[in-house]
């Protein structure tokens, strides 16, 4: 089930809500065991991006922010100029396409039967809206990750983690935020 989560601003637009996901504590368990797991995996073999800061234990945004500063600051005293451009991706979480995502976490050193267990976990959901006390048809989920969910996090992180390779600029991640920089003489 999804409850809309009001953003802030006109109550009366769509875009200002954020759909959560509300799942069974059982699959919320069974999840948390999962994203464990995918996690011990990749810290093991060091896969996800150094620069992506966002849904990581012991990565804050903070230290992004002096991440970015520090980068600027070695520029400039460089005698360096520097183009940068700050992107926050739009609906970046629903957005995510299943097939791409599944192949990342299947290159990704994950077990093949965890890779199975999240193609199931994806590709066989369903939603239904709840706002007040109406509730929606139930319709098949063809994209994007569950927010409000325990792997949603995880599983964006697989689907933007290569997105630096083949580019000269340096670029840092907070989640679905994103900061380029390239400097030049």
């Amino acid at each position: 089930m999804v409850i809309p989560i009001h953003k802030g601003s006109d109550r009366s637009l769509v875009t200002n809500y954020r759909p959560v996901s509300l799942t069974s504590v059982v699959c919320k368990q069974m999840e948390h065991v999962i994203a464990s797991y995918i996690r011990q995996v990749w810290d093991k073999n060091d896969w996800l991006y150094e620069g992506q800061r966002g849904f990581r234990p012991g990565y804050l945004c903070k230290s992004q922010v002096i991440a970015v500063c520090l980068d600027i600051a070695d520029s400039l005293d460089n005698g360096n100029k520097i183009d940068a451009i700050i992107v926050d991706f739009s609906k970046a979480f629903d957005l995510v396409p299943h097939g791409w995502l599944l192949t990342k976490i299947a290159n990704s050193c994950v077990d093949s039967r965890v890779v199975v267990w999240i193609r199931e976990f994806l590709l066989r959901r369903t939603q239904r809206v709840r706002v007040g006390g109406q509730l929606s048809a139930e319709v098949r989920v063809t994209s994007g990750v569950a927010q409000g969910s325990v792997l949603g996090p995880l599983l964006f992180l697989a689907y933007v983690n290569d997105i630096w390779r083949n580019m000269e600029s340096i670029i840092r991640f907070f989640a679905d935020d994103c900061n380029l920089q390239r400097n030049y003489k």
